[in-house]
């Protein structure tokens, strides 16, 4: 199959890239800046390497026609900008124009856990990047997750540096949101299994 893998530089789809090359997969990687896709020289030989900013509005259209499937991984939470639920809406946006010209029969995206009335605005932002992958001309497949757990995970990082430092804290009371954590491993599993 020939899979469009966006957010290919990110924590998951580095992990991701060389398990469906495993499986004998064509892929093509989206990435902003290919100078920074950090993969060895056997990976980069074995793969297409195409350059968009899904920020900005698509010139041309350089994804290839004979794409199967994609894997939307991209997300704008590393960002410094207070209006990061506005870039994801946009890359989404900018995403359906790129693959709605193309063969595409399935997207997968990897989501937060949105089960509730009340969400944070990263997990409105998960959910309104769903609905609007939800319009592209294609199947969608949407797995959501709560923390992914491994070695170089910013949220694992995050709490390993806090116990680290902190054995005991106290926490104000708006902290009670519970969560699902899951290993990277089992991500990457669900991923390539629901292709």
């Amino acid at each position: 199959m020939k899979i469009l893998l966006t957010g290919a530089n990110g924590y998951i789809g580095m992990r991701l890239l060389p398990q469906l090359l495993e499986m004998g997969h064509e892929i093509v990687c989206a990435v902003r800046d290919e100078s920074r896709l950090s993969v060895d020289k056997e990976i980069r030989s074995n793969i297409q390497i195409i350059e968009i900013d899904f920020l900005e509005e698509p010139k041309e259209n350089i994804v290839p026609k004979d794409i199967d499937a994609a894997y939307f991984l991209i997300h704008s939470m590393s960002s410094s900008t207070q209006d990061f639920d506005d870039m994801e809406a946009k890359t989404a946006v900018n995403f359906n124009k790129y693959v709605n010209n193309t063969n595409i029969k399935q997207v997968i995206y990897l989501s937060g856990i949105v089960n509730d009335e009340k969400l944070s605005k990263h997990l409105r932002s998960r959910k309104n990047v769903e609905d609007i992958l939800y319009q592209g001309k294609y199947n969608l497949t949407v797995l959501r997750a709560g923390i992914i757990v491994g070695s170089g995970s910013s949220s694992f990082e995050i709490i390993r540096d806090l116990c680290e430092k902190l054995p005991v804290m106290i926490t104000p009371k708006w902290v009670l949101t519970k969560t699902q954590p899951i290993a990277i491993r089992d991500v990457v599993a669900f991923l390539t299994g629901v292709l």
